[in-house]
Protein backbone atom coordinates (compact mmCIF):
# COMPACT_ATOMS: atom_id res chain seq x y z
CA UNK A 1 0.00 0.00 0.00
CA UNK A 2 1.14 3.52 -0.66
CA UNK A 3 1.87 5.30 2.59
CA UNK A 4 -0.35 8.23 1.60
CA UNK A 5 -2.93 7.36 -1.07
CA UNK A 6 -4.57 10.80 -0.87
CA UNK A 7 -1.58 12.94 -1.81
CA UNK A 8 -1.65 16.23 0.03
CA UNK A 9 -4.62 15.23 2.19
CA UNK A 10 -4.32 15.77 5.95
CA UNK A 11 -5.76 12.64 7.57
CA UNK A 12 -8.00 12.97 10.61
CA UNK A 13 -8.67 10.38 13.30
CA UNK A 14 -12.41 9.79 13.53
CA UNK A 15 -14.35 8.57 16.58
CA UNK A 16 -14.73 4.80 16.79
CA UNK A 17 -18.28 3.48 16.40
CA UNK A 18 -19.35 1.42 19.42
CA UNK A 19 -21.11 -1.93 19.51
CA UNK A 20 -24.87 -1.41 19.36
CA UNK A 21 -24.78 1.33 16.72
CA UNK A 22 -26.73 0.22 13.64
CA UNK A 23 -23.90 0.69 11.10
CA UNK A 24 -21.93 -2.13 12.82
CA UNK A 25 -24.77 -4.63 12.59
CA UNK A 26 -25.56 -4.67 8.87
CA UNK A 27 -23.52 -5.53 5.77
CA UNK A 28 -21.68 -2.57 4.25
CA UNK A 29 -22.24 -1.30 0.72
CA UNK A 30 -19.67 -2.09 -1.97
CA UNK A 31 -17.44 0.74 -3.12
CA UNK A 32 -18.36 1.89 -6.63
CA UNK A 33 -16.47 5.21 -6.85
CA UNK A 34 -12.68 5.35 -6.80
CA UNK A 35 -10.94 8.67 -6.39
CA UNK A 36 -9.65 11.21 -3.88
CA UNK A 37 -12.58 10.74 -1.48
CA UNK A 38 -11.85 7.02 -1.15
CA UNK A 39 -8.13 7.67 -0.69
CA UNK A 40 -8.97 10.25 2.01
CA UNK A 41 -11.22 7.70 3.74
CA UNK A 42 -8.36 5.18 3.83
CA UNK A 43 -6.04 7.81 5.27
CA UNK A 44 -8.63 8.70 7.94
CA UNK A 45 -9.06 5.01 8.73
CA UNK A 46 -5.32 4.58 9.28
CA UNK A 47 -5.25 7.70 11.48
CA UNK A 48 -8.26 6.43 13.46
CA UNK A 49 -6.81 2.93 13.89
CA UNK A 50 -3.47 4.29 15.08
CA UNK A 51 -5.06 6.84 17.44
CA UNK A 52 -7.05 3.99 19.03
CA UNK A 53 -3.96 1.74 19.18
CA UNK A 54 -5.56 -0.86 16.91
CA UNK A 55 -4.18 -3.33 14.36
CA UNK A 56 -7.13 -3.29 11.96
CA UNK A 57 -10.21 -1.21 11.19
CA UNK A 58 -13.28 -1.52 9.00
CA UNK A 59 -14.94 1.58 7.54
CA UNK A 60 -18.14 1.04 9.52
CA UNK A 61 -16.08 1.35 12.71
CA UNK A 62 -15.85 5.06 11.92
CA UNK A 63 -19.47 5.20 10.79
CA UNK A 64 -18.88 4.81 7.03
CA UNK A 65 -21.11 2.25 5.30
CA UNK A 66 -18.54 1.06 2.72
CA UNK A 67 -16.59 -2.19 2.23
CA UNK A 68 -13.10 -0.92 3.09
CA UNK A 69 -10.60 -2.26 5.62
CA UNK A 70 -7.13 -1.27 6.78
CA UNK A 71 -4.58 -3.27 8.76
CA UNK A 72 -1.18 -2.80 10.36
CA UNK A 73 -0.16 -5.87 12.32
CA UNK A 74 2.31 -8.74 12.48
CA UNK A 75 1.89 -12.10 10.79
CA UNK A 76 2.89 -15.44 12.34
CA UNK A 77 6.58 -14.76 11.63
CA UNK A 78 6.47 -11.44 13.49
CA UNK A 79 6.88 -9.43 10.30
CA UNK A 80 4.67 -6.34 10.28
CA UNK A 81 2.30 -5.90 7.35
CA UNK A 82 0.19 -2.85 6.58
CA UNK A 83 -2.27 -2.08 3.83
CA UNK A 84 -5.85 -1.59 2.79
CA UNK A 85 -8.40 -3.55 0.77
CA UNK A 86 -11.52 -2.20 -0.93
CA UNK A 87 -14.45 -4.60 -1.48
CA UNK A 88 -12.59 -7.48 0.21
CA UNK A 89 -13.57 -11.09 -0.37
CA UNK A 90 -12.33 -13.47 2.33
CA UNK A 91 -10.96 -16.89 1.45
CA UNK A 92 -10.00 -19.35 4.16
CA UNK A 93 -8.26 -22.49 2.88
CA UNK A 94 -9.57 -24.67 5.73
CA UNK A 95 -7.52 -27.72 4.78
CA UNK A 96 -4.35 -25.66 5.19
CA UNK A 97 -5.53 -23.52 8.10
CA UNK A 98 -5.65 -25.23 11.47
CA UNK A 99 -7.87 -23.43 13.95
CA UNK A 100 -6.31 -21.20 16.59
CA UNK A 101 -8.11 -20.02 19.70
CA UNK A 102 -6.85 -16.75 21.11
CA UNK A 103 -8.09 -13.70 22.96
CA UNK A 104 -9.67 -11.27 20.53
CA UNK A 105 -10.70 -7.70 21.15
CA UNK A 106 -12.27 -4.92 19.15
CA UNK A 107 -11.98 -1.14 19.10
CA UNK A 108 -15.80 -1.02 19.01
CA UNK A 109 -15.95 -2.92 22.32
CA UNK A 110 -13.22 -1.10 24.26
CA UNK A 111 -11.24 -2.88 26.94
CA UNK A 112 -12.86 -6.29 26.45
CA UNK A 113 -11.59 -9.60 25.06
CA UNK A 114 -12.94 -13.10 24.51
CA UNK A 115 -11.49 -16.38 23.33
CA UNK A 116 -12.40 -16.80 19.65
CA UNK A 117 -11.42 -19.68 17.36
CA UNK A 118 -10.45 -18.75 13.81
CA UNK A 119 -8.36 -20.39 11.06
CA UNK A 120 -4.63 -19.59 11.27
CA UNK A 121 -4.45 -18.71 7.56
CA UNK A 122 -6.64 -16.34 5.54
CA UNK A 123 -6.51 -14.49 2.25
CA UNK A 124 -8.43 -11.45 1.11
CA UNK A 125 -8.79 -10.35 -2.49
CA UNK A 126 -10.13 -6.98 -3.55
CA UNK A 127 -8.96 -3.65 -4.89
CA UNK A 128 -6.76 -0.78 -3.79
CA UNK A 129 -7.91 2.87 -3.69
CA UNK A 130 -7.09 3.21 -7.39
CA UNK A 131 -9.14 0.15 -8.36
CA UNK A 132 -6.16 -2.15 -8.94
CA UNK A 133 -6.47 -5.80 -7.83
CA UNK A 134 -4.80 -6.77 -4.53
CA UNK A 135 -4.45 -9.99 -2.59
CA UNK A 136 -3.37 -10.15 1.04
CA UNK A 137 -2.51 -13.51 2.59
CA UNK A 138 -2.05 -13.61 6.32
CA UNK A 139 -0.98 -16.02 9.01
CA UNK A 140 -1.26 -15.70 12.79
CA UNK A 141 -2.49 -12.31 13.98
CA UNK A 142 -2.78 -10.99 10.41
CA UNK A 143 -5.07 -13.90 9.48
CA UNK A 144 -7.21 -13.16 12.56
CA UNK A 145 -7.25 -9.44 11.71
CA UNK A 146 -8.37 -10.01 8.11
CA UNK A 147 -11.18 -12.31 9.24
CA UNK A 148 -12.23 -9.92 12.03
CA UNK A 149 -12.38 -6.89 9.69
CA UNK A 150 -14.27 -8.72 6.92
CA UNK A 151 -16.71 -9.86 9.60
CA UNK A 152 -17.27 -6.17 10.45
CA UNK A 153 -18.01 -5.39 6.82
CA UNK A 154 -20.55 -8.25 6.82
CA UNK A 155 -22.26 -6.78 9.90
CA UNK A 156 -20.72 -9.24 12.38
CA UNK A 157 -18.87 -8.18 15.52
CA UNK A 158 -16.75 -10.80 17.30
CA UNK A 159 -19.20 -10.77 20.22
CA UNK A 160 -21.85 -12.12 17.85
CA UNK A 161 -19.83 -15.35 17.75
CA UNK A 162 -20.19 -15.87 21.51
CA UNK A 163 -22.93 -17.51 23.57
CA UNK A 164 -25.61 -15.03 24.72
CA UNK A 165 -24.54 -15.08 28.37
CA UNK A 166 -20.87 -14.40 27.61
CA UNK A 167 -21.80 -11.63 25.14
CA UNK A 168 -24.10 -10.00 27.72
CA UNK A 169 -21.37 -10.09 30.39
CA UNK A 170 -18.82 -8.46 28.06
CA UNK A 171 -21.30 -5.77 26.99
CA UNK A 172 -22.12 -5.02 30.63
CA UNK A 173 -18.40 -4.81 31.49
CA UNK A 174 -17.88 -2.40 28.57
CA UNK A 175 -20.95 -0.34 29.50
CA UNK A 176 -22.54 -1.01 26.09
CA UNK A 177 -26.07 -1.93 25.09
CA UNK A 178 -26.92 -4.70 22.66
CA UNK A 179 -28.05 -3.58 19.20
CA UNK A 180 -31.74 -2.83 18.74
CA UNK A 181 -33.44 -5.62 16.80
CA UNK A 182 -35.72 -4.60 13.94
Amino acid sequence: MDSNPADGYQSTAQPITRYGQAVLHRPCAPVTMFGPELAALVDDMFASMRAADGVGLAANQIGVDLRVLVYDCPDATGGRQAGHVVNPVLRVPKALAPPMTEAEGCLSVPGQHAMITRPALAAVTGLDVRGRPVTVTGTGMLARCLQHEVDHLDGIVYLDRLPDRERAAILAAAGLDPPARA
